[in-house]
């Protein structure tokens, strides 16, 4: 998958968390979003971990920095 197809699945989610549309885009930063804390981020990664049954390393979630970092770690992770 590439880190395009990723976005509706991300947009779901990010519905499910700020219980709002948030439109998704690569440069988008938590600065960008009211309310999306580390609370928020600790369920966007738990939610990504069960859809996908994957885990994320800290190393990996030290360096998102946008949503297209987050895309990007999904496409690498998930690959056959």
């Amino acid at each position: 998958m590439s880190e395009t197809d990723f976005y509706p699945v991300l947009t779901e989610i990010f519905r499910d968390v700020f219980m709002r549309d948030v439109a998704l885009r690569p440069e988008l930063t938590a600065k960008d979003v009211p309310g999306w804390d580390s609370f928020k981020q600790i369920e966007i990664i738990v939610a990504l971990e069960e859809k996908y049954d994957i885990k994320f390393h800290t190393r990996e979630l030290d360096q998102l920095n946008n949503v297209g970092d987050l895309a990007r770690v999904l496409a690498g992770k998930t690959k056959p």
